[in-house]
């Protein structure tokens, strides 16, 4: 999505987007074990493929045996990025070599992300340089990422295209008639023809108020440009010009990885089997929608039957925090 937070998208349904299975075995991770005085831990891994619940351990060993792992998140809420650094933290002291790549950050600031990971400018430095607050509002949530990655050596790949670019093909009608100076910011081939993609991503672009629905198919052109440039990034991170294949740590907004379609489907379309994990994490009634975003947006619903249509499941992984509250005489959870 556009890089102002997930949180300016409102659904009138009973969970995020094609997560149904996940709302179905919810009450599996607030059962309290009868057998025990020990009561669950409120929050778990859903293997959305087998449609049971997972090992923290297990989990970890998969994410290990891939080349690209997609941590899907809604930009702004604290547990996401909390729960990306454990889980790069965990691949990392298993001995993988990693790259972190990240949404936030526009390619064209690359050499900046370079001198920052090498050590030679601080955060707030890189912060100022690139001026990332303009650009992303949040940025300061992926300072911890940043710092683990700086600390141990890892490089950091700045994954997006230019806002300045997105919206002009968002907002002038389309790839097509996007002015050439811009058009040369964004990768030769952007993939349009993805009707799957495109109708869930028009249901989804229903919450914004001012949409006009002839102006849906520029905006999924922006949408499919932003994967396009993003997924070049990647597979460009995966095999570096020096020092050897390296798995990819992706964190992007989950619209463009949900289903395996977006970010996703164009890294497979670039680079034949590359092997993936998809990361999803409920938001558990935590995401919360400034004044202005509220003002903006709409309750639209999207149906199970809407997102049936895809034919497969959203994601490997979903981290589960349930919404109900914690059974009678459990210690209150940091959230």
């Amino acid at each position: 999505m556009r890089s102002s937070p997930v949180g300016s998208r409102r659904f009138s349904r009973p969970a995020p987007l094609g997560l149904a299975l996940a709302v179905l075995l919810l009450p599996a991770c607030t059962t309290v074990r009868l057998s025990t005085s020990q009561a669950r831990a409120p929050e778990c891994w859903i293997d959305l493929v087998r449609g049971e619940e997972s090992a923290h351990a297990d989990v970890i060993a998969d994410l290990a045996k891939v080349d690209v792992v997609y941590v899907g998140e809604a930009h702004t809420i604290r547990r996401h990025h909390e729960l990306q650094l454990r889980l790069l933290r965990e691949l990392f002291a298993l001995g993988r070599p990693l790259t972190l790549c990240l949404e936030p950050l526009e390619a064209r600031d690359q050499g900046a992300v370079d001198r920052y990971a090498r050590g030679e400018i601080a955060f707030a430095a890189l912060a100022a340089e690139i001026e990332w607050e303009k650009k992303w509002r949040n940025y300061r949530d992926y300072e911890a990422l940043c710092e683990f990655a700086r600390t141990h050596r890892l490089p950091i790949r700045a994954l997006n295209a230019p806002a300045a670019v997105i919206r002009a093909v968002s907002r002038g009608g389309g790839l097509a008639k996007l002015p050439a100076d811009l058009r040369v910011q964004l990768p030769a081939e952007v993939h349009l023809d993805d009707p799957t993609y495109e109708r869930l991503m028009q249901l989804e672009l229903a919450v914004h108020m001012a949409v006009d629905p002839a102006k849906l198919r520029p905006m999924f052109e922006a949408q499919a440009s932003r994967d396009e440039a993003m997924a070049a990034h990647i597979v460009a991170a995966l095999r570096p010009p020096v020092g050897g294949p390296r798995a990819a740590f992706v964190v992007t907004g989950a619209g463009h990885v949900r289903h395996g379609l977006g970010t996703a489907e164009r890294v497979r379309r670039r680079l034949p089997g590359v092997t993936e994990r998809i990361v999803l994490i409920t938001e558990s009634g935590e995401l919360t929608l400034s004044a202005a975003d509220q003002a903006a947006s709409r309750a639209v619903t999207i149906s199970h039957a809407d997102v049936r249509t895809v034919g497969r499941p959203p994601g490997d992984y979903l981290r589960v925090l349930p919404k109900i509250g914690l059974p009678p005489g459990h210690p209150p959870v940091a959230r």
